[in-house]
């Protein structure tokens, strides 16, 4: 069931509910491009024992699109998170996030670990260990630099005149193994269509602070975020990994430990896509973990 949810945050998203509110809750956070049917194939399995939100966060599909790069701010997402959780009547829940949803969901945990229970992160790098690797590690800058294509207003320019069908088949669907057709090709092309959707999504890379160094060229200054201390993720954390991820390298996955120091990784044999292309593989390591 898709219900349409007006937040004191100043937006409405459409969410996905499903389960019984009685059941330990879970909020499920999408990433780039997607929307709440990244968890197609997981929803109907946790709300069985689970009472489950997966959102279309601001900006995407449906849900409201604010105006201006600040809106998409990471605060400003965190708090509709808060705000979806507060509407339900929900205390502490487990926060599940893939890719921008996982960058979102690594925040929030962070910041409000009396809210977050529990975290589950799905190919989405932590921020100290991302923007590291983009400092050190010449294979993740490099795989990193459409980062900096998004952040350009010419990219606009460009899905206006190659549209997006090019779109999908260039930056989307080239990083899942099957192709998208039919149903799914319908769908994404409708949600990408959306008035002011493709700018609203693309406003999350351009109002981020993670710094992206060109693959050769003058070194920027170090971020101050890599030597000040930074602080653990005290819940307990599963990290799911696409090891076969082009975009997110597994060195994503180097010293996380340090950070999350009650931290599970699973590594799966899928791309960065990994919740639409084996979403049984997420779910059964999600269960062998204990939700």
């Amino acid at each position: 069931m898709i219900d349409r949810i007006a937040l004191p945050t100043g937006v409405e998203l459409d969410v996905e509910v499903a389960g019984d509110p009685s059941h330990p809750s879970m909020i499920l956070l999408h990433g780039f491009p997607e929307s709440h049917r990244t968890w197609r194939g997981i929803v109907p399995d946790l709300a069985r024992d689970h009472f489950v939100l997966a959102p279309d966060q601001r900006g995407y599909a449906r849900s409201s699109k604010p105006a201006g790069v600040q809106s998409y701010a990471p605060d400003r997402i965190v708090a509709d998170v808060l705000a979806l959780a507060d509407y339900f009547g929900i205390d502490r829940f487990t926060l599940v996030g893939h890719d921008w949803g996982g960058a979102i969901a690594w925040m929030t945990a962070l910041s409000r670990p009396d809210r977050v229970n529990r975290l589950v992160i799905v190919n989405a790098p932590h921020p100290f260990v991302f923007q590291r690797s983009l400092f050190d590690d010449r294979e993740q800058r490099q795989a990193s630099q459409y980062i900096t294509a998004f952040r350009s207003t010419g990219f606009d320019a460009w899905l206006a005149e190659h549209g997006l069908d090019t779109f999908l088949g260039s930056t989307f669907a080239s990083h899942v193994v099957e192709a998208i057709a039919g149903e799914d090709k319908a769908a994404y092309l409708d949600e990408w269509s959306q008035p002011g959707a493709m700018t609203a999504m693309l406003n999350w890379y351009r109002v981020s602070s993670i710094v992206v160094p060109p693959v050769d060229g003058p070194q920027l200054p170090r971020p101050i975020l890599l030597s000040a201390p930074f602080p653990p993720v005290t819940q307990d954390t599963l990290v799911i990994w696409g090891m076969r991820d082009r975009a997110l390298l597994p060195v994503q996955l180097d010293g996380l430990g340090q950070l999350v120091p009650r931290l599970t990784v699973e590594k799966i044999d899928a791309g960065h896509f990994v919740p639409w292309e084996k979403p049984d593989a997420v779910l059964a390591a999600m269960r062998r973990w204990g939700i």
